[in-house]
């Protein structure tokens, strides 16, 4: 089954009519776990409407950007490297020394 992200509005709306057709009734008619629907009622009357506000939308794709470009960055300096390792065995077999750095 597909993961569903709900908006505040729709938790608190199936909150609502849970009330008036009961618990079972409106996770079917919505679609919801009843395990997800005592989380949202629990959260409900514990913090009211601040427990099921959605937060890790924004955090996450800046997170994602910052992989990404770290990702981007390390093989850059990885291909850098190789690059800098090849000039070196080719200067040792050009001027046939061990180590180029001491010419």
């Amino acid at each position: 089954m597909k993961y569903k992200k709900w908006t505040l509005d729709q938790k608190l709306e199936i909150l609502s009519i849970s009330e008036e057709i009961g618990i079972i009734e409106a996770c079917r008619k919505y679609g919801v776990s009843t395990g997800t629907f005592y989380s949202w009622k629990t959260k409900h009357e514990s913090q009211g409407e601040a427990g099921l506000k959605v937060i890790y939308d924004t955090k996450s794709k800046e997170h994602k950007q910052a992989e990404e470009e770290n990702r981007i960055l390390r093989k850059l300096l990885s291909n850098k490297e190789i690059e800098l390792e090849v000039q070196r065995e080719l200067l040792k077999k050009k001027f046939g020394t061990s180590d180029p750095r001491k010419i």
